[in-house]
């Protein structure tokens, strides 16, 4: 039936998935749901042509940006919730484990490898408070992993990330860490300090349309993992930093909420801040041990 009005159109196009070449169940699933939602939603609210060609204009303009500093899709997406349901839906908390959370636009890949206490610090700012972070990450059980891989980054003291700051030198404030015999790890960091996201080009222009500010509470970046255990992409946050309760990209998750205390004279830092991760066990790992 290729004759459509506004009654029929979405069954039609439904009805034309994978009339002309194979697809998956997945495929057929998703492109379901894709045209019935996109479909309902112009409806809903009436879009006009004109309102159709400004968005895919806008989709133009933000293809346009992307590039190895900044991923504007995934921004977007953070702007609108989309990656935290996303993450929420693929990665779902059983247990004790520990809750992840978004990604971000701001990840580079292969930060420098330093050993267990190191600094990920290479510029100085005036407004600084050094940090030493540490804690242990164990399994489900409780025992400590060892040999698991952290990958950290955040932002400097101005609000920015090196990526995006050419006065910050190369991989400023990131760095890759393993854990002891025990699952301790240690690092010296900043305080990560709340930053506006960029709110120019479309991704302002969304914040602008939506009416919502720019800001993120301070928050250090962590990527874990090891062999034999789901990996985690988690954030932790400052207790007392503003935002909170107000976050751009909607990512704060309670459990992952820290608080700095002055640091002992010994460990050379400002402040101290001790956090724990627990990691699940590969769903793969999971299967052997119930057989």
């Amino acid at each position: 039936m290729g004759i459509v009005n506004q009654d029929n159109i979405t069954d039609v196009v439904i009805d034309s998935l994978g009339k002309s070449g194979p697809i998956t169940e997945r495929q057929r699933e998703i492109m379901t749901g894709v045209i019935k939602h996109m479909h309902a939603f112009i409806k809903d609210v009436k879009l006009q042509h004109s309102e159709f060609l400004e968005a895919c204009a806008y989709l133009e303009r933000a293809g346009k940006l992307c590039n190895d500093n900044r991923q504007e899709f995934i921004l977007l997406a953070d702007i609108i919730g989309v990656e935290v349901l996303v993450d929420m839906m693929t990665n779902p908390v059983s247990g004790n484990a520990s809750e992840s959370t978004v990604l971000g636009p701001f990840y580079r890949e292969n930060p420098p490898v330093l050993p267990k206490g190191a600094s990920t610090i290479q510029k100085h700012f005036d407004n600084e408070e050094t940090a030493w972070f540490e804690g242990y990450i164990r399994d489900e059980n409780g025992n400590g992993i060892a040999g698991v891989t952290l990958d950290v980054w955040e932002d400097a003291p101005n609000g920015i990330y090196e990526n995006l700051d050419p006065d910050q030198p190369e991989y400023n404030l990131r760095g890759r860490f393993e854990t002891d015999e025990t699952g301790h790890y240690a690092f010296v960091a900043v305080r990560p300090v709340p930053y506006p996201i960029p709110e120019d080009e479309t991704a302002g222009e969304l914040l602008q349309f939506m009416g919502h500010h720019p800001n993120r509470p301070g928050h250090m970046h962590f990527i874990i993992s090891k062999d034999g255990y789901r990996p985690l992409i988690s954030q932790i946050y400052d207790a007392d930093s503003a935002w909170l309760d107000n976050d751009s990209v909607f990512a704060v998750k309670e459990s992952l909420i820290g608080t700095f205390k002055p640091a002992a004279p010994e460990l050379g830092t400002d402040l101290h801040f001790e956090f724990d991760f627990i990691l699940q066990t590969a769903a793969a790992e999971k299967a052997i041990a119930a057989e």
